[in-house]
């Protein structure tokens, strides 16, 4: 059972201009992406700057993002870090506050072995009877979960899936075929979802779906009708605007927050260490957006004066 569905959008987390929690502009976001078409929705992952997070904010954030979903979404929490502990407490931390799903990242620069790794998951699936999702983001975190230790913890009943990021369709390919059967691969890159789909992929935790939930609700559904062509197309169409939000050197939500602001979605600058984009790279975001036609919650800021 495809139970968190297709489309799911990691959310950024809203900022004041004073570095606040803005929760009344999270609680529109979450709103205006489920109306957008997202099944389920990601709180507190690394596109919402889950390092900068105190537990306090996670569980402001959890809170509302239940909330405001009343539940017509999934809510996913991501609660993985480097320490299993803190990862184990920040799990339990969001079943209290009512979300539905874990997502546990790739512990990052200490490095485990495949050993480590599957120890680290297996203790965090066992801290509550919440399913989780695995994410493997190697460019990010310098350590890749294997195919191997994918499958072993695939047998693990709370483990449901992961969210891929490595690029590696392979990779991806050999979880696919040796993972358990009712194991779930969700694309971690937007440019990767149409051949992850193609390879047994279910949908993506996505990114640009900030922007263009539709679009990307339209391929994913064309592709699973049997509309191939209609899918290419939209994946082809899409490809300048899932660049144009990961440009080299600019670290993810940088460019999606600008472009939230851009298209009339105020949601605030990204918090230290992270940096807002220079003027000419404003520029150059909003003439790729041009091209787009932008969800309706994005171009409405008035429903959230």
């Amino acid at each position: 059972m495809l139970e968190f569905g297709r489309l799911i959008t990691a959310m950024v987390t809203p900022f004041k201009e004073d570095g606040s929690l803005d929760l009344e502009t999270y609680g529109h976001l979450v709103e205006g992406l489920i109306d957008a078409g997202n099944d389920s929705l990601l709180a507190t992952g690394t596109t919402g700057e889950s390092p900068v997070l105190t537990e306090s904010e996670r569980a402001e954030l959890y809170r509302e993002a239940v909330r405001a979903a009343a539940g017509r979404a999934r809510i996913i929490a991501g609660t993985g870090g480097y320490s299993t502990d803190e990862s184990k407490h920040l799990a339990r931390l969001a079943a209290a506050c009512g979300v539905d799903c874990l997502l546990q990242v790739a512990p990052y620069y200490n490095k485990p072995p495949q050993a480590g790794l599957y120890e680290h998951f297996r203790e965090i699936a066992e801290a509550t009877p919440l399913p989780n999702i695995l994410y493997n983001v190697p460019s990010r975190t310098v350590t890749n979960i294997d195919a191997s230790t994918v499958a072993d913890l695939s047998q693990i009943d709370n483990i449901i899936g992961i969210k891929e990021a490595s690029a590696d369709l392979d990779q991806i390919a050999e979880i696919i075929r040796t993972a358990h059967h009712d194991f779930i691969v969700y694309s971690g890159n937007d440019a990767d979802t149409l051949p992850m789909m193609a390879l047994g992929g279910v949908g993506v935790i996505s990114v640009a779906s900030h922007v263009i939930s539709g679009d990307i609700r339209r391929m994913i559904d064309a592709f699973f009708d049997g509309d191939l062509e209609t899918a290419r197309r939209l994946h082809l169409q899409s490809l300048p605007l899932f660049r144009a939000l990961f440009p080299a050197g600019w670290s993810n939500p940088i460019a999606v927050k600008a472009a939230l602001n851009i298209g009339g979605f105020p949601i605030g600058a990204p918090r230290l260490p992270l940096v807002e984009f220079p003027a000419d790279m404003t520029r150059d975001l909003a003439s790729v957006l041009e091209g787009y036609q932008l969800d309706a919650f994005v171009r409405a800021p008035a429903v959230i004066n």
